[in-house]
């Protein structure tokens, strides 16, 4: 595996590292348990169930992850401050490497978050003919990765949906994918796909919109009949679809849309303020 890792400092079992200071990327040869947190102004967002999520990914495969969430944390806090860094994503990576036993990692990697021209335009997607073996397992599958990247850059498309062997829309490369229909949302079953820590959030801001959600899956032959589209992801929030393929959407101006993308972003400033009075409170005392 190549070192992803940007910045000066990793985080390794604990260890301040310097980044290139170890060939431990290059002693991975299996596929890892990771996870994406981004972190706002020096605090990890939706920390706790970034975490939980982490730990369901390892207990599907039947691996343990030895090290505590209290520890994790610790690993978290001293890559922050060690790089002084308060806006970019943190990946943590779970493996075992021959001679080294369970490696435990935190670092920085390259992050990208759309700039408000990408939120008022939508993006285009791409439909990629893929199944996940674990889709609730977030587990790294490189050769996955680099096809369905090369695929997006080809077609200069900014997400790939995938479509089982079935014909029906599951998720999208990186993120969940929400359709509108008849006034009414539908998003993959839980069973389906991975479950992003955003999704479970938007779960809950369209309960507190009073919107009704349908787990089910959009066959790609009913493309036509949607009215708009959206991607959802740690990076990148909520993400107006403007195109599939050759289909157009009026995502960006849905009023559901439009309707979810606020109530999410007001969920991320609750979020941080109160985790930002926390900080406070425990540096004081």
């Amino acid at each position: 595996m190549k070192n992803e890792a940007i910045r000066d400092y990793i985080v390794m079992n604990g260890e301040i590292i310097a980044n290139g200071e170890t060939n431990v990327f290059e002693d991975i040869n299996k596929p890892p348990i990771y996870e994406v947190i981004r972190v706002i102004k020096g605090i990890p967002l939706f920390l706790e169930e970034h975490l939980e999520r982490m730990r369901k990914s390892s207990a599907i495969v039947g691996y343990t992850i030895y090290r505590t969430d209290d520890e994790i944390k610790e690993d978290i806090k001293k890559l922050i401050n060690k790089n002084n860094v308060k806006n970019l994503n943190i990946k943590l990576l779970c493996t075992e490497i021959q001679g080294r036993g369970q490696v435990f990692l935190a670092y920085f990697i390259k992050s990208y978050y759309p700039e408000p021209r990408v939120y008022m335009e939508g993006i285009h997607t791409i439909l990629y003919h893929f199944e996940r073996e674990n889709p609730n397992a977030k587990i790294l599958n490189v050769s996955f990765k680099e096809d369905v990247n090369r695929k997006i850059e080809e077609n200069n498309a900014f997400e790939a949906l995938l479509v089982n062997k079935d014909g029906y829309i599951t998720e999208g490369s990186r993120s969940n994918i929400f359709f509108v229909k008849d006034e009414v949302l539908y998003t993959a079953p839980k069973g389906d796909v991975l479950l992003g820590v955003t999704r479970n959030h938007i779960m809950e801001v369209c309960k507190k919109l009073g919107l009704k959600v349908i787990e089910e899956n959009i066959h790609i032959e009913d493309l036509s009949k949607i009215k708009g589209a959206f991607m959802t992801g740690t990076s990148v929030n909520v993400l107006p679809i403007r195109s599939i393929d050759e289909k157009k959407y009026d995502s960006v101006d849905n009023e559901i849309i439009k309707a979810v993308s606020n109530g999410y972003l007001k969920e991320m400033e609750e979020y941080l303020e109160i985790n930002s009075q926390k900080y406070v409170a425990n540096k004081e005392n």
